[in-house]
C-alpha cells in the first residue's frame, strides 16, 4: 500500500536562530573586552592597541597600572543561548575620544550591559545616561575585580542613580557562567521591555541622540 503524504513528509525544517545584538559598554578599562572574550564561543574580534605616550595625561591609569592596551573600535563575539537565539556581542571603546562610534555600534541593538568599576563610578556615568536617554534597555553589571564584591548593589544604584526597574547585578567577566547569566539578564529585562512597549499606545517615534550629549559631568 501506498505511503500517503503525510506519512512521505519528513519532520518540519528547523528554523534558523535568531540573530540579536547587544552593546557592551562602560567606562575605560572596565573588563568589556574580557567579558566578550570570556563568554564568546568563537575567537573574539578584537582591536586592541597598545598603550603609548600620547595617551599620558588623556587615560587615567591610576587604577589601572598594569593595564597596556585599549580597545580602539570595537570587540566581537558571539554565543548561542538556545538553539532559536544568538547573541552577536558588540564591545564598545571606553575613552570619551571614541564616543563618536557609539550610535553606529548601537545601532540595532536590543540592548546593552554597562559594566561597572566600583573604584571608578563616574566613568560609567555617561553610559548609562546615553542609554537612559537612548530608550535602550540595559542592565548594570558590577564587575568584581580579584573576585571581591566591595560594594552593596543597592549601594551603587544609588550612587548611580539607577531606578528600581533596571536591573543591577554582580558579575566576574573573567568566568564565563559569570558573563552569560548577564546576558540572560539583559535577554530577560529587553523582553519585558519589548513586551511593554507593544502594549503601548504611544508611537511617536525617537531620535538616538548623539554620545557627546552625554558627559560625566551630567550627574553629581
Amino acid at each position: 500500500m501506498d505511503s500517503t503524504s503525510s506519512d512521505r513528509a519528513g519532520p518540519p525544517p528547523q528554523q534558523p536562530p535568531t540573530p540579536v545584538k547587544i552593546v557592551i559598554a562602560g567606562g575605560f578599562g572596565v573588563g568589556k573586552t574580557t567579558l566578550v572574550g570570556a563568554v564568546s564561543e568563537i575567537d573574539p574580534l578584537t582591536t586592541e592597541a597598545t598603550m603609548t605616550s600620547a595617551s599620558a595625561g588623556v587615560d587615567d591609569l591610576s587604577a589601572l597600572p598594569n593595564k597596556t592596551t585599549t580597545t580602539v573600535a570595537m570587540d566581537f563575539g558571539r554565543i548561542t543561548l538556545d538553539s532559536d537565539l544568538i547573541l552577536y556581542l558588540f564591545g564598545a571603546p571606553g575613552q570619551d575620544r571614541f564616543w563618536f562610534m557609539w550610535d553606529d555600534l548601537c545601532r540595532g541593538a536590543i540592548g546593552a550591559v554597562v559594566l561597572v568599576d566600583t573604584r571608578r563610578l563616574g566613568d560609567c556615568f555617561a553610559a548609562v545616561d546615553y542609554f537612559e536617554q537612548r530608550e535602550l534597555p540595559f542592565v548594570v553589571a558590577i564587575n568584581c575585580f580579584d573576585g571581591v564584591q566591595v560594594h552593596a548593589i543597592e549601594d551603587v544604584r544609588e550612587a548611580l542613580m539607577v531606578p528600581p526597574h533596571i536591573p543591577v547585578l554582580v558579575c566576574d567577566a573573567r568566568k564565563r557562567r559569570s558573563a552569560k547569566t548577564t546576558l540572560i539578564e539583559l535577554v530577560r529585562h529587553a523582553l519585558v521591555r519589548a513586551t511593554a512597549a507593544m502594549g503601548s499606545t504611544n508611537g511617536d517615534a525617537r531620535t538616538s541622540p548623539s554620545m557627546d550629549a552625554y558627559r560625566p559631568t551630567t550627574r553629581q
